[in-house]
């Protein structure tokens, strides 16, 4: 210390090769500081408090030290906090720029809060020419000025130059030892650590780096900052936290910005100068350098432009010449909205019509990259900003969390992604991920599986479906299915109205949600609206589509519903699945009217489904307006939620689907009205279907207490601040209350407790509870608490026997599949148990309605009715209800009486069912005699008519 020379700064750095750079020291302004007497070392230090042990290590031992200990090693003689010491001069360690220009300014003690006591002394040296801080620190106390030469004395190599002569040529890293050895023999060194701490290295090369002042040339941003700040007000961000905050706050301390570089690839900077700098002009067209030099260049790289001289107008006689530098990549990214046109030489009036430009979109990086020197530049040049609409997208990582690297290959080959899945599936993985609200991405290539499997596959599967059974329709009608937006509009079916509501609902929201470049919000969307069409719509109408369910025209109806959807949803899905969507829209379109004017020219105007050649020629659809329906949506949602919950509830039970249960009944907080009416209405059949159950109830709400018990609890969230610690007293107030006074709670708003009123709509988390007695019951609340599902576990014979038919008839339609038959082709089935067993005759007697309307009025039978001369076409053993029996599925055969003979018998396997007309009457000759065979006394068209007609069957 200069004013006292018995007194030493105890400063602290990681890189003592910085040290003969030194020129000032940095403290805490608010930090306690102390001096002390090294009673061993008989020396005066200055540090802080906090800090002692870095002197003394062995007060980090906290089983040794003892506060004791103290005097015998050090006396505090003052206190300080940091801001006293500001001013105070010093004698540097080493003194090699002590007479450099500017240094009255130097060697003195600054203060700053960047400075911590979690390490070190309290006290940091401070070199501005390789530290971002200390360049700060040193700047705004006034030690340095801009422009001004900075004590530097590493070359480009990171080699020490002549202004350190003592490790003149060595490596900075290398020299470290020689100035830790100086600093020693001068008697300043008062201790030598180890110490693990962050370094920067190469990313490419896994080298140490180095900070390292380098002269540049400069924008001066600092003076147009607040006009920045005012142009970024003006654009919209998605997501917006990104605009108002990261970008905000860069824009806010923006500075200065360095915009050349040192190297030789690059754009060369236009300026030409004399030696002294005295003389600079800055080029501002080829035509301007031709006019000062007499040299017309069409090559703008450095090696052609640096051999360019410039005659001065100040000296004649002496030239000016190009300085060195080249410009920063990210200027030319910032300058891409006028580079790109050429402008202000071409492209006048196409560049200012265009800018700025509506939408942009970059990664989280670009923040302090493109994004900033594109308003930088534009605000510089136009004082507007260069976009109206930014999406920033997060960072793609690898699956580890670090960053993809060539070099480490800690990721999958994009080209082989993209080969075993499509691109769309990568699309679609990416879209529909972080990455969209700005966030990072661990990239797995098992998520790209996932979208083939959960989107793309059902997806694929329902237009398959689809076209299967327009080709039935077809078959069957001997018409050509033509799309009828009028039949779509007219159908009553509960589901066809509730996913054309969807759909109108989802191409609303896909146009508001892209207004508002919220691709975050679409995807999730889309993705949730192909699993309700696949999973809901087609698998609820099945049959219905199939033909087998409702009259003539349901089939119809269903397939103009799901052709009508599945085009909406192709077309909304283009933008963002452009390869599997095409494939579609080329065979939907087909079934359009306009389809046969695409020879014409099907990228013209206008553009409509069917003539025009691909799906992205094509608008999104509009929304019909008049297709919203709200009620159906809200109706189908409490489906679905009781069929979830229903299925949950036989899982518990472990009750196979197979087997029907007896009742469901579900009780629902406040549910409208025509969500109950629908329930009970057009609605029921689909429950009862999906659950396998024999009836539904839905309980009144006066009923609501008989079944369920309603309990409150604190929103703990909402609360905490509110209540404090009278927490606890209100959640035991508020858990015990009765069901009665529950509800009344909740239709009141809210309660009164201890003078706080408290709301019911957000402070207070309400659930059913099923409270119904009795070990037949099984339930299940979904996780809001508004509604409990239970089922009705009795399981008697009916209910078994219903289930063994069911497990019969998935074995019939595996051996069918299992054939490849139609649904149209018909079979006899037989079955045979074991000797004494007729578990599955049983069943099946008790529920012959249900196979009659599953295979077009055939049933299975004991296989002794067969005829001797049916043909088994495919058969197998399987177990049903506990016991192995073989199924066989036969080609239909006619039928005849006990006991005909052998001739007999040969003719009438001879005999087609299908051709066989009703009454029919047959005449044959067997051993010279003639004999008359009569329908319903010598045959039948098929067993199950045999022994329906002569009762052989008492169950049929």
């Amino acid at each position: 210390m200069k004013e006292d020379e018995g007194v030493s700064f105890v400063a602290w750095t990681t890189t003592p090769w910085t040290l003969p750079s030194n020129i000032s020291l940095c403290v805490h302004p608010t930090m306690e500081y102390i001096k002390i007497l090294d009673k061993k070392a008989d020396k005066r230090y200055v540090l802080a408090k906090s800090r002692l042990a870095q002197l003394f290590p062995i007060m980090n031992n906290k089983k040794k030290w003892k506060p004791k200990m103290a005097d015998e090693l050090y006396a505090i003689e003052a206190t300080y906090q940091g801001s006293d010491l500001v001013g105070k001069k010093y004698k540097p360690a080493f003194d090699y720029f002590a007479s450099s220009e500017g240094s009255e300014e130097y060697f003195r003690i600054l203060s700053d809060k960047y400075v911590t006591d979690d390490a070190g002394t309290g006290i940091v040296h401070q070199a501005p020419a390789f530290g971002e801080d200390d360049y700060r620190v040193c700047l705004a106390h006034g030690v340095i000025k801009k422009g001004q030469d900075l004590p530097c004395p590493v070359d480009s190599n990171g080699l020490f130059t002549a202004e350190v002569p003592d490790v003149k040529g060595l490596h900075v890293k290398k020299a470290d030892d020689t100035l830790i050895k100086l600093i020693k023999e001068s008697g300043r060194l008062v201790s030598k650590d180890q110490l693990d701490h962050s370094y920067p290295f190469c990313w490419r090369s896994d080298t140490p780096l180095i900070y390292k002042a380098v002269p540049s040339w400069f924008i001066k941003v600092e003076e147009i900052r607040d006009k920045i700040v005012e142009n970024n007000k003006k654009t919209y961000w998605v997501p917006n936290q990104v605009k108002e905050g990261r970008f905000h706050s860069w824009l806010v301390d923006a500075r200065d910005w360095a915009v050349s570089r040192n190297r030789f690839w690059g754009t060369p900077i236009p300026i030409w100068c004399s030696e002294d700098m005295e003389e600079v002009v800055c080029i501002g067209s080829v035509e301007e350098l031709f006019e000062l030099s007499g040299v017309r260049v069409t090559d703008l790289h450095k090696d052609v432009v640096d051999e360019i001289t410039i005659p001065s107008k100040k000296n004649p006689g002496t030239v000016l010449r190009r300085v060195d530098e080249v410009f920063d990549c990210w200027f030319e990214s910032g300058s891409m909205p006028y580079a790109s046109k050429h402008y202000p030489f071409e492209n006048k009036e196409e560049f200012e019509g265009g800018f700025p430009a509506d939408f942009i979109a970059e990664g989280l990086d670009q923040t302090r990259g493109w994004f900033y020197t594109l308003m930088v530049l534009s605000t510089a040049l136009f004082d507007k900003p260069a976009f109206k609409n930014l999406i920033v997208n997060g960072l793609v990582l690898a699956g580890d969390g670090k960053k993809m690297s060539k070099r480490l290959k800690n990721y999958p080959d994009p080209n082989v992604v993209i080969s075993k899945y499509g691109a769309d599936a990568l699309r679609m993985y990416l879209i529909n991920s972080p990455v969209v609200r700005a966030e990072s991405l661990k990239f797995q290539e098992s998520g790209v599986l996932g979208v083939v499997k959960e989107v793309f596959l059902p997806l694929y599967n329902a237009f398959r479906f689809f076209v299967q059974n327009m080709e039935r329709w077809e078959s069957d009608k001997g018409a050509n299915f033509v799309p009828s937006l009028e039949m779509v509009k007219a159908t009553e079916n509960p589901t066809d109205v509730w996913i054309s509501a969807a759909t109108q609902g989802l191409i609303k929201f896909v146009h508001e949600e892209m207004t508002a470049y919220r691709l975050y919000t679409v995807m999730p969307a889309l993705v949730g609206f192909v699993t309700q069409l696949t999973n809901w719509y087609v698998r609820l109408n099945r049959d219905r589509l199939k033909g087998l369910e409702g009259d003539v025209g349901e089939s119809e109806k269903g397939l103009q519903v799901l052709y009508h959807v599945l085009l909406d949803v192709t077309i909304l899905m283009a933008p963002f699945t452009p390869f599997i969507t095409e494939y579609f829209y080329q065979h939907l379109r087909k079934f359009q009217p306009s389809y046969s004017e695409a020879g014409e020219g099907g990228s013209s105007n206008p553009v409509m489904p069917g003539k025009s050649d691909s799906v992205h020629f094509l608008n999104l659809p509009a929304y019909d307006e008049s297709r919203l329906n709200e009620n159906a949506v809200e109706a189908m949602e409490a489906l679905q939620v009781i069929v979830e919950n229903g299925r949950n509830v036989r899982e518990k039970r472990k009750i196979s689907l197979r087997t029907p249960v007896k009742c469901v009944t579900v009780i629902m907080r406040n549910p409208s009205a025509h969500v109950v009416d629908s329930l009970n209405g057009t609605l029921k059949g689909y429950i009862l279907s999906e659950l396998n159950a024999w009836d539904l109830v839905i309980v009144p709400e006066e009923k609501e207490h008989e079944w369920v018990t309603l309990s409150l609890m604190p929103n703990f969230n909402m609360l905490g601040r509110k209540l404090g610690r009278k927490m606890k007293d209100f959640k035991t107030h508020v858990t015990s209350m009765s069901h009665a006074d529950a509800v009344a709670c909740l239709e009141n708003g809210g309660l009164d407790f201890e003078g706080l009123t408290i709301s019911a709509k957000d402070e207070l988390i309400s659930k059913l509870s099923f409270s119904r007695e009795g070990d037949h019951w099984e339930s299940k609340s979904t996780p809001e608490g508004d509604v409990v599902v239970a089922v009705d576990c009795t399981q008697d014979e009916a209910i078994l026997s219903s289930g063994r038919s069911r497990e019969l008839i998935n074995v019939i339609q595996q051996l069918r599949k299992a054939m490849g038959l139609d649904l149209s082709d018909k079979v006899e089935v037989f079955f045979e148990e074991s000797v004494g067993i007729n578990t599955v005759e049983s069943s099946v007697a008790m529920n012959v309605n249900l196979f009659e309307a599953k295979f077009q009025g055939a049933v299975p039978l004991p296989k002794k009715f067969a005829p001797s001369w049916s043909v088994i076409l495919r058969s197998d053993t399987a177990e049903i209800g506990g016991s192995k029996v073989e199924v066989s599925i036969c080609r239909p055969a006619v039928a005849g009486k006990n006991g005909v003979c052998e001739a007999v018998g040969y003719f009438l396997s001879t005999l087609e069912p299908s051709n066989v007309a009703n009454e029919s009457t047959f005449s044959i000759t067997v051993d010279g005699k003639e004999t008359t065979l009569k329908q319903g006394e010598d045959f039948w068209g098929s067993t199950v008519a045999k022994l329906r007609g002569t009762k052989g069957l008492s169950w049929l």
